[in-house]
């Protein structure tokens, strides 16, 4: 039997240019252990972005960032079914189409599960800085892992099966740490073949894990933080994340984003489950390590690269991480 191509399209405004044309086998690729790649660079006049691909039978990985001078609004269609597991990173967007009864819009930092049969409609960016990872399951993949004997994911089951689009939680909900983890392992995984496969698809099922428990249970992310501190907090995580070898106080980390130093240690605590310095500190061993086993550099200039001006006390704070040296790690 041979399978049809999925398609899905992209339209500028007026709907005289297609943008993006793609196409999928159905269902995202029959390859027996195979995997394949593809990036598609996006320009247009008000901004430029890039958008990666990785797909493997029953999964689509899709990952990009953009930059946009002002709004932009780009028409869509697609002809397949899929369940989207959508993680907004940065920025806002709104979709609108006559398949859901209401525009669905992602803040930056949220999270929801999509289910989507043969859409079209329009999708408006804001702008300024977007990021997002999706990860688009085939339906026979995605029912291996619905949870049974509960309200929420029966009535979701019920939508895939009537062909119903619509969404998991009416509600999107805030992207935790252990995600976030997740995503960067995905998105900066640098195995090839098998491996790579083998790694993603045990990386695309604990996010799935992780989201069916916090849409199972709300509590399990909870905060009394207002909006837009929540928003403060991951943009010190990002701050963070981008300037490993800075100097800031507690202080200069909540004055950077307007808050101030209460309200930052715990929100961070509570969105993140750690202190700000903590998770510096992780994220910094974290970093070192991969240097060390995937770059080959020695360990001075590792201890350099990551903001320390002594060896020894860079060994020292690798070894309360991992239980050994950089030194014997090397070996």
């Amino acid at each position: 039997m041979i399978e049809q191509p999925m398609t899905l399209k992209l339209f500028d405004n007026d709907l005289s240019n297609i943008l993006i044309e793609k196409e999928y086998p159905d269902p995202f690729l029959y390859l027996e252990g195979g995997i394949m790649e593809s990036t598609t660079y996006l320009k247009h006049p008000i901004g430029k972005g890039e958008y990666k691909e990785i797909y493997f039978e029953g999964v689509h990985i899709g990952f990009g960032s953009a930059s946009l001078s002002d709004r932009i609004l780009l028409h869509f269609e697609s002809d397949f079914e899929t369940i989207e597991m959508h993680f907004a990173l940065k920025g806002k967007s709104t979709a609108m189409s006559e398949t859901f009864n209401k525009s669905i819009s992602f803040e930056a930092h949220h999270h929801n599960i999509i289910y989507a049969n043969g859409m079209c409609g329009k999708m408006q960016w804001e702008c300024g800085d977007f990021q997002l990872c999706e990860i688009n399951l085939s339906p026979k993949f995605f029912k291996k892992f619905l949870p049974q004997d509960s309200a929420l994911f029966d009535e979701f089951r019920n939508v895939i099966e009537k062909g119903n689009s619509g969404l998991l939680s009416n509600y999107n909900s805030h992207i935790s740490h252990q995600m976030y983890q997740i995503i960067d392992e995905i998105m900066n995984c640098n195995r090839q073949g098998i491996f790579k496969r083998m790694f993603l698809e045990a990386k695309v099922i604990e996010l799935l894990l992780l989201q069916f428990e916090q849409f199972s249970d709300p509590l399990i992310f909870n905060t009394t933080l207002r909006r837009s501190d929540v928003d403060k907090v991951y943009a010190v995580r990002e701050f963070i994340l981008g300037n490993l070898t800075s100097a800031c106080s507690l202080i200069d980390l909540a004055h950077k984003v307007g808050t101030n130093e209460f309200t930052l240690k715990k929100g961070f605590k509570e969105l993140f489950g750690t202190s700000v310095f903590a998770f510096w500190n992780d994220t910094k061993m974290e970093e070192a390590k991969l240097l060390l086993t995937e770059q080959n550099m020695n360990i001075t200039e590792v201890s350099y690269a990551i903001g320390y001006k002594n060896q020894r006390h860079f060994s020292t704070a690798f070894k309360k991480k991992y239980g050994i040296l950089p030194s014997q790690l090397k070996k």
